[in-house]
Parts: structure tokens; sequence; C-alpha cells
């Protein structure tokens, strides 16, 4: 009985074990950085279907918001690097912190639509903000790219809150970019706004467009 209660008692003096860092939990910068790459996924994917953000006078695609979003999401990444390394060294361990390959395939797949998004951009694209703005405070914000000799062009209609969707589009040739040349016309009504373009040697189709918040 009293070999038993000694032996009991050497097992309860045991120190615990060291837990591996890399077994734990992600800490709350690994959260935090999984999260910035998922809004970065998102807003780099939804600028595809016509999303922007207009702050003052200044265009943002949506790429660019998740070229942002993934920048700040790989700095905390390096910080969760850091942090996870000293107690991982402190056990005797590599002193190294592996990111799981979802983290990883999350990080590519931000990389590829952003760049994509990018490369649209690229070349004879330009942003305009339009005077005036609605009554509701509402904007229209255009898009006009040219390419050799066709030229195309989006208008998008920004609410108060600076977000912007995509409400129209358009056809030019020749590659001529209409609001960058002063041949338009922005109206507001009870119902929102209509985009007109003037008639000009080069034509454009189709040359109302309709735009509401």
């Amino acid at each position: 009985m009293e070999l038993s209660d000694a032996a009991s008692g050497a097992h309860a003096a045991e120190p615990a074990k060291p837990t591996d860092a890399r077994a734990v939990a992600p800490a709350g910068w690994r959260r935090a950085a999984v999260v910035l790459l998922c809004l970065a996924l998102a807003g780099s994917v939804l600028g595809f279907f016509g999303l922007l953000l207009v702050v003052g006078q200044l265009v943002i695609p949506g790429w660019v918001v998740g070229g942002v979003l993934l920048l700040a999401a790989l700095i905390l990444l390096v910080v969760d690097g850091v942090k996870r390394r000293g107690p991982s060294r402190a056990e005797g361990g590599s002193g190294r912190s592996r990111l799981p390959w979802t983290v990883k395939a999350l990080a590519v797949l931000v990389v590829a639509a952003s760049g994509f998004g990018a490369a649209s951009d690229i070349g004879g694209v330009r942003y305009h903000v339009l005077s005036p703005a609605g009554g509701d405070g509402c904007r229209v914000v255009v898009r006009e790219a040219s390419f050799l000799f066709s030229g195309s062009g989006s208008a998008y209609a920004v609410g108060p809150s600076g977000l912007g969707w995509k409400a129209s589009s358009w056809t030019a040739d020749d590659g001529y970019q209409l609001v960058a040349g002063g041949d338009y016309e922005l109206t507001w009504g009870p119902d929102g706004g209509l985009l007109t373009f003037r008639d000009t040697s080069d034509p454009v189709w189709p040359s109302l467009h309709e735009v509401g918040c």
C-alpha cells in the first residue's frame, strides 16, 4: 500500500511536458491576417463585378483595395512568425513557424486576383469623378479605356458611403475617350442621373446612360 502511494506521488510530482508552440491554436496575429486575406480576396473579386471605392476625388479600384489588405495581412503574418519563434526555440525547436497550406493558398488567390485587376487597368485607362453630384449625395464615376482603334467606358453609381457599382457601359470607335474630351453632359432628376454623350465624329453606343444610387 505504501509503495503504491509513493508511486502515485512520484507521478503527481512529474513536471508537465512543454507544449510545442506550433501546435497551439493560431494566435490573434494569424487570425487577423486570415481575416484580412479574406477581405482582400473579396475586394479583388468584387472589383471584377463592378465594385470600387471613392474617397473625395480619389478613385480606388477593387484590386487596389485587395492589394493594400494583402500587404497588411503579410505584415501581420511576419509579426506572428516572430512571436512564435521565441517560444519554439526556448523549447528546443527549430524556431520556424510553418503556415498552414490554406493560408498560403488564400494568399496566392489574392495575389492572382489583384494582379489580374491591375493588368486590366494598365495602359490607357482613366477614372473621372463627374460633377455635379445628385441631391441625395449620389455621384457618378466613369472609367474609360482605349486600345488601338477601340474604346470603352463604364459609369459607376457612387453612394454617400463611397462605395460604387457599375451601372452602365458603352463602346466608342477609334479609341476615343468622350469624358476625357469633355463631350458629355450629366443631369439629375427625381429618378436619378442621366449621362448623355454629345455627337462626335467617333460613334459611341449607346449615348444615353441612366445612373442612380
